[in-house]
């Protein structure tokens, strides 16, 4: 006979739990994919409308009227632009995803035990494939500017491993704090907008002062931003110092939303 316990405050995160449900992990994931585009018209459509409707808007805004275009290393401000916008795109969606993960599935946590940290992981999954689908349309850009690869390609899979990292750890946290506070329900749409004109998606980074570009590094996504640049437009520099900071931050996040989510889940049934 198995008994159940709520963990104590500070439990090990007991990973191997998770790997002994990675069955469920695959449907959750799955479902996750069946929810987002049922009974929609487009369909798997909309992984590509809304990278490519922000290029669109970008592109008038900042590229012709602020003139960000001209600081872009001679890559055409469109390609510039969506190639940012893939990696934010898929950590935007995936953050909110998971930071409403516990409470959009409050009948099956109150029901059935399973380790809670598989919903969010799950939406960080399931979300590479909107990434994979949006993907095709740099290539078709790249194709149209005649913008070759270079042999830096070969590290994209680690930048988005940075950003898959990077979204779970933030969902992580956001998902345990909305079991509590359903205030972050509505938090997390300002967070995403304000984080997004943080991150140097619409403008190149060189227009930070040199002064403040240690503590605009602590932002995780603007190694990200950067690397996935530098892999697929080889215009710039290898961002080093960036991918580092990031790094760090970011196993700093993960790791603290690991042992923070562990210690909320003794109440999750109870409170969501």
């Amino acid at each position: 006979m198995v008994i159940v316990e709520p963990p104590k405050k500070w439990a090990p995160l007991n990973l191997g739990d998770v790997w002994a449900h990675r069955e469920l992990f695959w449907t959750l994931a799955m479902r996750d994919l069946k929810v987002r585009y049922k009974q929609t018209e487009l369909g798997a459509a909309w992984a590509i409308i809304q990278p490519l409707f922000n290029m669109v808007i970008f592109t008038l805004i900042f590229g012709r009227l602020a003139g960000f275009s001209a600081d872009t290393g001679g890559v055409p401000y469109p390609v510039f632009t969506y190639v940012a916008l893939l990696p934010w795109t898929y950590f935007a969606n995936t953050i909110g995803k998971a930071g409403n993960s516990l409470v959009d599935s409050a009948q099956l946590v109150t029901k059935v035990y399973f380790p809670r940290v598989l919903l969010p992981l799950s939406t960080a999954v399931s979300g590479l494939v909107d990434l994979a689908i949006a993907f095709v349309v740099l290539v078709g850009l790249m194709l149209f500017y005649r913008i070759g690869l270079t042999w830096a390609a070969l590290a994209l899979p680690l930048f988005v491993l940075l950003a898959t990292v990077s979204a779970l750890g933030v969902g992580l946290w956001l998902a345990a704090l909305n079991v509590e506070y359903r205030d972050i329900r509505y938090v997390i749409p300002f967070l995403t907008q304000i984080w997004m004109y943080s991150t140097p998606v619409a403008y190149p980074i060189s227009v930070i002062p040199a002064k403040w570009l240690w503590l605009y590094e602590l932002n995780p996504m603007v190694g990200v931003v950067e690397g996935f640049r530098w892999a697929l437009l080889g215009n710039s520099q290898f961002p080093g110092r960036s991918l580092a900071v990031s790094t760090v931050f970011v196993s700093v996040v993960l790791v603290t939303g690991l042992f923070y989510f562990r210690r909320m889940e003794r109440t999750f049934a109870d409170v969501v």
